[in-house]
């Protein structure tokens, strides 16, 4: 809830059913927050970073910094070191958390607003969609020989929305199994790529 100032971000507890208000101070607005897929790491982004923060240890760990006009999506990696940041200029940052706070690679795709970053669970896939009414796959190779750098091939340009009031694809997610990405549109369609 970014207007809702010391209450901006909430953390449910399911297992207690009890919430609790984020235990650290926000440096600016929020706009996305995500979880570590394994580690009690939590992710909260503002307009202009990608703060981390481990919840059971209460302290903070990591800026990363992307150097973009807006951030708008965070994605993180099924491994969890590395972390997909989508910007409202058109950019996609890729960040190896073991090695900076600046950006691995940055990819100049789009040339409207990027609304949503995905990472597939299985695949070594990743996506943006954006206004600009497409949605672009991109093979992400992580290695787990620490010394080698992640491997960034781009794959397909989906088009198939239509523009509304300026909007095109508003998020992007991948299927659980299959290699199969699922974009919304402002057009008001779900749409399923599979290739």
């Amino acid at each position: 809830m970014p207007a809702g100032e010391s209450k901006a971000v909430l953390i449910h507890l399911l297992s207690k059913k009890l919430t609790q208000r984020l235990p650290f101070k926000l440096h600016g607005l929020p706009v996305s927050s995500t979880f570590h897929p394994t580690r009690s790491i939590f992710f909260v982004s503002t307009k202009k970073t990608v703060r981390v923060y481990d919840l059971v240890k209460k302290k903070f760990i990591k800026k990363l910094e992307a150097g973009v006009r807006e951030i708008s999506s965070v994605s993180i990696h099924p491994g969890g070191d590395n972390v997909i940041v989508g910007s409202k200029d058109g950019k996609l940052c890729w960040f190896d958390m073991d090695l900076s706070s600046k950006p691995y690679k940055i990819l100049k795709s789009h040339p409207k607003d990027i609304t949503s970053v995905a990472f597939h669970r299985n695949y070594p896939l990743f996506a943006s969609s954006s206004d600009d009414c497409t949605a672009y796959v991109f093979h992400g190779m992580v290695y787990s020989d620490l010394n080698q750098n992640p491997l960034i091939v781009p794959l397909e340009i989906l088009h198939g929305h239509t523009s509304v009031n300026g909007r095109g694809v508003l998020d992007c997610k991948f299927h659980p199994r299959q290699p199969w990405l699922f974009t919304a549109g402002a057009d008001s369609v779900i749409k399923l790529f599979c290739h």
